[in-house]
């Protein structure tokens, strides 16, 4: 692989950088990017409000939004891939979903398309505007470098996923990836959008409109496929996803089943020459941390400065700090850390990694404030995640007497540069946008 310099010439926006880092990859194999036709399966039109079955995707949805989306209609998609609520036996509630989902199959709520296609896929508001494609995603190996990761997953959302996988034989929301084009494939998602009404519309409570169209001419669907075969794409969203096609893969090759379905996983690819990501801070939540006690510790190795006024000129401070930088709250009042010990910080940074990695907030965040300074052992118990929300991060420290730990979003480059290089970045340290509803369309093993 040709190196990939670590200090790159600033003003360069996203989608040239994209340019820059995915032309530097040398592929090994033969088979690169494919995005299959499927028969997607949608709630049946003009049968139920897609605003009120429709859903963000699992991993951002809370207990209180998982109530409210339980309330606001019998049949949220929620139901399916959160499917705990009012199960006696946890052990069942696989099941149970794959049986809810089959109901639905059976009683018209939701249909099958019939022909296969790929799905233009629209998100926009007053001030963004996304388009992608929706599809089969062939699963390589790693080694193959076509579709790359950029951050570590947690074994237990996997082991969680797979087994519903398993059970309902479908993948219940996609997967969102970025790839570097410029090519057919960009201008075919726009022209059909241009072209034609599209096939599902709905505007969600956030604001987002979101649109699909049918792509089902082979003709188009193989320009599609040749222009994505020489490419490689970037897990923005969906890691533990992806590791559990993965794993679902490897279970049925071991068990000699061969190729089927399960060598795809449902996807979004984003051209992101055209449509340059979003990305957002994950915060960290420790609920057995007391907000005095992470201070007092921060005060041995950071400068820690109170921060007497708002949140918002909290936040604003923190997005002005020079090098690594924090803000604590969950307290009586906001603390921001500043200038870690340099010989503190040296030791605590794990072998094996650039220095890139190194700088990373997230990887400081994780190996010297939570695991050396504050002695917590990392885990989905230990470590509570919130996306983009500090308010909403800083209130549920509250709630349970713990900390928040509040980060600046890491730098576009900083991820796609690492990726490039076979690195990754902390678990939970990106949250590309704006991300696929879940609930317009599924994929059934089934389904042909």
């Amino acid at each position: 692989m040709p190196p990939v310099d670590d200090d790159l010439p600033s003003g360069r926006t996203p989608a040239e950088f994209s340019a820059r880092i995915f032309g530097a990859y040398e592929r090994n194999g033969d088979a690169g990017l494919e995005l299959a036709p499927f028969r997607g399966v949608r709630f049946a039109p003009g049968t139920v409000d897609l605003a009120a079955v429709t859903t963000p995707p699992y991993d951002l949805i809370g207990e209180d939004e998982m109530r409210r989306l339980l309330d606001s209609d019998a049949r949220n998609i929620v139901r399916l891939i959160l499917p705990w609520d009012g199960v006696s036996d946890p052990g069942t509630c696989y099941g149970e979903a794959a049986d809810l989902l089959r109901r639905w199959l059976a009683d018209g709520t939701l249909v099958t398309d019939a022909e296969p296609a790929l799905y233009v896929y629209e998100e926009r508001n007053a001030n963004s505007l996304q388009r992608g494609l929706i599809g089969a995603l062939g699963l390589r190996p790693e080694s193959a470098r076509v579709v790359l990761p950029h951050e570590d997953v947690f074994p237990g959302p996997v082991r969680d996923r797979l087994r519903l996988m398993a059970a309902t034989q479908a993948n219940l929301e996609p997967i969102f990836l970025l790839y570097e084009g410029g090519g057919d494939a960009g201008r075919l998602v726009d022209e059909t959008a241009a072209s034609a009404e599209p096939d599902v519309q709905v505007t969600v409570d956030d604001g987002l409109t979101h649109r699909l169209w049918r792509v089902t001419d082979p003709a188009v669907q193989a320009r599609i496929s040749a222009d994505l075969r020489d490419r490689q794409a970037l897990i923005a969203d969906g890691h533990h996803r992806y590791a559990t096609y993965r794993a679902l893969q490897a279970r049925h090759h071991a068990a000699g089943d061969g190729t089927g379905p399960w060598d795809h996983g449902l996807a979004l690819l984003v051209d992101s020459t055209r449509y340059p990501p979003h990305l957002g801070a994950i915060h960290r939540v420790l609920p057995g941390l007391a907000p005095a006690a992470a201070i007092e510790g921060a005060k041995a190795v950071f400068r820690v400065t109170d921060l007497p006024g708002t949140l918002h000129g909290a936040l604003e401070a923190l997005r002005d700090a020079s090098g690594p930088a924090f803000l604590l709250g969950g307290g009586a009042g906001l603390h921001l850390l500043t200038d870690p010990d340099p010989m503190r910080l040296k030791q605590a940074m794990p072998a094996g990694h650039s220095d890139r990695w190194r700088r990373l907030d997230t990887a400081i965040l994780d190996r010297l404030l939570i695991e050396q300074v504050w002695g917590i052992a990392e885990s989905e118990k230990t470590v509570e995640i919130v996306h983009h929300d500090a308010a909403a991060a800083i209130e549920q420290a509250r709630r349970n007497g713990g900390t928040a730990a509040i980060l600046n979003p890491l730098r576009v480059e900083d991820v796609l540069a690492l990726a490039a290089g076979g690195e990754r970045v902390p678990r939970k340290s990106t949250s590309f946008g704006p991300k696929p509803r879940t609930g317009l369309i599924l994929r059934l093993f089934d389904a042909g």
